[in-house]
């Protein structure tokens, strides 16, 4: 027993030796930034006619990071973040597949007309990225991976007509009311788990302070696989910029 607790004790000391060195020789830095992206599907589809309008939510985001040096130029940089990825946007549809309720009946079909859509995921979110080092500026690239803990995906139908089960089938006339148009809400069919690639670049202005700019490709689908109401598959696409200061 004396035995196996010098070597536990052992153990503890060599692994706090090393995540004492790893914490000397790492950079530390705070970000805070402001993300500008939506949810779209790779490619606009001919159901898609026309964007009218589209405005992002308040999409701040705050983390910590740090990056070990690996060798010359190159570190290994991981982080945890919080941050939103939300949108408001209203575009044109002609035959769109969706599932909408109005005055407490379900109807799916095709829409022709506007829709209003409404998305926001507050997530954490942990980017584990290559990073080179060059002068003042770090270019940076690898994996993110997200757990998204309030999500929200609704809106509405409005202003056409949604033809029941098919092209061809009753025509339902969606007005711009709230009791004339059509809602729905697929928040529950969001995925929790999320990941994608994110490249970027720090530049340091100062000592301590510097901007950055990353952007966020989503390569997980924003829905669970089973979910097949929206005809497209849609990914998270984000850019950030902001603030960096370095701790140490």
């Amino acid at each position: 027993m004396k035995k196996i607790l010098l070597a536990i004790a052992l153990v503890l000391t060599s692994l706090s030796g090393n995540a004492l060195d790893l914490i000397t020789n790492a950079d530390i830095n705070v970000r805070l930034g402001y993300g500008i992206g939506g949810t779209m599907p790779m490619g606009m589809p001919e159901t898609i006619r026309h964007l009218n309008s589209f405005k992002p939510q308040f999409n701040p985001s705050l983390g910590i990071d740090v990056a070990y040096p690996v060798y010359r130029n190159w570190s290994v940089m991981g982080g945890l973040q919080l941050e939103n990825k939300g949108m408001d946007e209203d575009a044109q549809v002609k035959n769109y597949k969706m599932e909408i309720t109005r005055g407490g009946q379900t109807l799916a079909g095709v829409f022709t007309g506007d829709v209003t859509t409404k998305v926001t995921e507050w997530m954490l979110t942990v980017p584990v990225q290559m990073m080179f080092h060059y002068r003042k500026v770090n270019v940076k690239f690898g994996p993110y991976f997200s757990y998204v803990g309030n999500r929200s995906f609704t809106g509405w139908a409005h202003n056409g007509y949604l033809r029941v089960d098919d092209p061809t089938g009753p025509k339902v006339i969606l007005g711009e009311g709230e009791d004339e148009r059509g809602e729905y809400d697929f928040s529950d069919s969001m995925r929790r788990m999320q990941w994608g690639l994110d490249v970027g670049v720090d530049y340091h202005f100062a000592d301590r302070f510097g901007a950055f700019f990353d952007l966020a490709w989503g390569t997980s689908q924003l829905h669970k696989k089973n979910f097949h109401t929206i005809e497209q598959t849609l990914y998270p696409v984000y850019g950030k910029f902001g603030l960096t200061y370095r701790l140490k």
